[in-house]
């Protein structure tokens, strides 16, 4: 009789044993948080702001401003490669949360996506080949010279004008930066229309073959982008932007990059 005692109360022990486990575990589950990982999408031929490690994994001043924002919000990132023309069409579809990839705020993007407070400042040059001493700007560009920039970008539609008013033969309109630096390199054209950070970095890594000649045209300035109508994500991405302006942390990535052009708007 004792003896079935003691066994019920040990089987009615370990129940409540195994109970208060399980509710601890339930507990423990509900209670914690899951972190908000962001999918964000660049097109990496744009160094510093974008451009790829020796590894080949993404890299440049963009990526280390995103992370840094993420870890001041709270959130995690990862990146995705693609080309320039299909950043904006992957966010409004829902395949991506955060354009990073040195985009310029103008009307016509500002209809498709929200933009954040921009964070440097830019503007097309025309580069050349270093021995180059017949184009000295944009205004000796003549009616028999082709001139390359990138898909969508500021410097295609600028040399698409060019084009339309007979200023040159040829708007040629290539992929990625890398490409058009290519054909400037073999001769396939005569001049680049690029932005002055990008021509500023690969005429530092390629000392002696390349330079900008003239004035810079049309000012303007990069932002992250977000679907229309995420005010949340653009609210947590310009806190956080001014967050690490004020703490430091941007110039010291400004100057990583050899950014020379420091600015960002914190209104």
């Amino acid at each position: 009789m004792k003896k079935n005692l003691a066994m019920k109360l040990a089987v009615l022990g370990l129940c409540v044993v195994t109970a208060f486990a399980f509710t601890a575990c339930g507990s423990s589950s509900s209670s914690k948080k899951t972190t908000k990982t962001y999918t964000v999408v660049t097109e990496p031929t744009f160094p510093p702001y974008d451009t790829t490690d020796k590894d080949g994994n993404l890299d440049g001043f963009d990526m280390d401003m995103v992370k840094a924002i993420a870890k001041d919000q709270g959130f995690k990132v990862k990146f995705k490669s693609m080309e320039f023309q299909s950043l904006i069409p992957a966010i409004q579809a829902g395949n991506a949360d955060i354009i990073a990839a040195g985009m310029n705020v103008d009307k016509e993007r500002s209809k498709k996506v929200d933009f954040t407070n921009t964070y440097s400042d830019s503007g097309l040059v025309v580069m050349v080949k270093k021995d180059n001493t017949t184009i000295k700007g944009v205004d000796s560009l003549t009616s028999t010279m082709k001139v390359a920039s990138q898909t969508g970008t500021s410097g295609a539609t600028e040399c698409k004008d060019l084009q339309k008013e007979g200023k040159i033969s040829e708007a040629v309109i290539l992929d990625g930066f890398d490409t058009c630096i290519m054909q400037l390199q073999n001769g396939d054209v005569n001049a680049v229309i690029i932005d002055k950070p990008v021509a500023q970095n690969y005429i530092q890594k390629h000392s002696g073959k390349f330079k900008i000649v003239g004035k810079t045209m049309d000012a303007e300035s990069y932002a992250m982008a977000v679907k229309k109508g995420n005010t949340a994500l653009k609210k947590q991405l310009n806190q956080g932007l001014k967050n690490i302006i004020k703490d430091g942390t941007f110039q010291k990535l400004c100057d990583k990059w050899g950014i020379g052009n420091k600015f960002a708007s914190t209104n």
